[in-house]
């Protein structure tokens, strides 16, 4: 089952939910402790048995459900994955997870901060994922499922500061719409607005950013099937003025993540074969920029902005041009892992100062208190920018004895993400000190 697949219309007067301190969310061990077990080898069928052996008759219990949910996908079965999820938030919309430090339910002081975050139902990409950024806090968090075609809750817990934490713009345009007329009524400080995430779809972006000093970032074009069955043919689709596509080309369905069906394309039979085997109906179409940097290598940098503060996350580097950190190799060669190694201890006085214009005016340009870009750099030593999104996975799960500088920037990271929710919160007066 898929909800972004069937919005339903919410009334513009959709009342904002009571707040209160008595109610106590169902609560859940949460993604990030479970791909962190996940992470370690833990087995994942016998996980799944504990879990189901938690459940008396029925599965009736929410929380349980949803952490089997969760761990379907880190098994790569998405879809009985989503519609367990789907059958989870069907009995309960507000979960609590527990697995943050000194956050389980048999807590009684007051946590320092409470977050309630905003998400929609998906898969792991689809929501910031605070629960990584925030698993080794004493921050409270609390998840908000909104439903397409069902009202939210008629009470939810009090909290210091709420994360729109939705991002897809291409499959949740609706909630991201309902949550603009939300957000303008909602009781406490609000962290990233939603018609700002709106603008965040590939060919948004590339609109937003493509004339600022510095950024290159490819040309992209949201098209149709239809469309790419010109170019088969020969026939250029419309393209802005004095724009163009020369081969190679990078084509991906709409809605695609992590490289899935993207594919490097160098001529128009290339083309004819792709779309013989990918079925979709619309794609991104985007010219290949060669990158490839020092010793032949393609480098891809994640950094995320705090506040208008750029922070690396990682740093893949690889022989091929589709870089994702968990085929690059970085796990089996120390030159690489050294290498970003130097990028992080160095990112502020380095890359990040001969960038500092771009990435200012990117941080501008966007508008979020947060949010993620993959970017790279061109060989005449502009910021390229892949991607920009608030949903981008960013974590400490990676193994210190092979990546021990992995830990502390990410702790700098991390501090620096709880430094914004409090500033917000104490900023907008409604009392992160309680």
């Amino acid at each position: 089952m898929s909800y972004q697949e069937q919005p339903a219309p919410i009334s513009e007067t959709e009342q904002i939910p009571r707040l209160t301190d008595t109610l106590r969310p169902v609560p859940i061990t949460g993604a990030a402790l479970l791909t962190k077990l996940a992470f370690r080898g833990e087995d994942l069928d016998s996980l799944l048995s504990a879990y189901q052996d938690r459940i008396d008759g029925p599965p009736d219990d929410a929380g349980v459900v949803l952490d089997m949910s969760t761990i379907l996908q880190l098994a790569f079965n998405r879809e009985p994955a989503l519609e367990m999820q789907s059958n989870a938030i069907a009995q309960q919309q507000i979960f609590r997870v527990a697995g943050n430090k000194g956050i389980g339910p048999e807590t009684t002081s007051p946590p320092r901060l409470r977050v309630l975050a905003l998400v929609a139902p998906g898969d792991l990409m689809v929501n910031t994922p605070l629960e990584f950024i925030l698993s080794a806090s004493d921050i409270r968090l609390d998840l908000l499922y909104l439903i397409p075609g069902r009202p939210l809750p008629t009470e939810i817990p009090d909290h210091d500061v709420a994360f729109v934490a939705v991002s897809e713009p291409d499959l949740h345009a609706a909630t991201l719409q309902r949550l603009r007329r939300l957000v303008a009524a909602w009781p406490r400080p609000i962290v990233n607005d939603p018609s700002r995430i709106l603008l965040l779809s590939r060919e948004s972006v590339y609109s937003l950013l493509n004339d600022l000093p510095g950024v290159t970032i490819p040309l992209t074009l949201r098209i149709r099937r239809t469309e790419l069955e010109q170019l088969v043919r020969g026939e250029m689709p419309p393209l802005p003025e004095g724009d163009r596509f020369d081969y190679p080309i990078l084509v991906r369905p709409v809605g695609s993540h992590a490289g899935n069906e993207l594919r490097k394309l160098d001529d128009p039979e290339a083309l004819s074969r792709y779309l013989a085997t990918t079925p979709q109906s619309e794609f991104y179409l985007m010219p290949f920029i060669d990158y490839r940097g020092t010793a032949g290598m393609y480098r891809k940098l994640r950094v995320v902005f705090i506040q208008g503060a750029p922070y690396l996350c990682h740093m893949a580097v690889s022989e091929n041009w589709m870089i994702h950190y968990l085929n690059a190799g970085m796990t089996e060669s120390a030159d690489k892992r050294a290498e970003e190694a130097a990028a992080m201890k160095d990112f502020d006085a380095d890359f990040a100062t001969r960038h500092s214009a771009a990435l200012r005016a990117v941080s501008d340009r966007l508008g979020l208190d947060y949010f993620g870009i993959d970017c790279g750099e061109t060989r005449d030593g502009r910021l390229l920018v892949f991607e920009a999104d608030v949903a981008m996975v960013i974590h400490d799960m990676d193994p210190p004895d092979l990546f021990p500088y992995k830990g502390p920037q990410m702790r700098k990271v991390f501090r620096a993400f709880e430094g914004m929710l409090e500033s917000i919160a104490r900023a907008k007066g409604k009392g992160a000190e309680r």
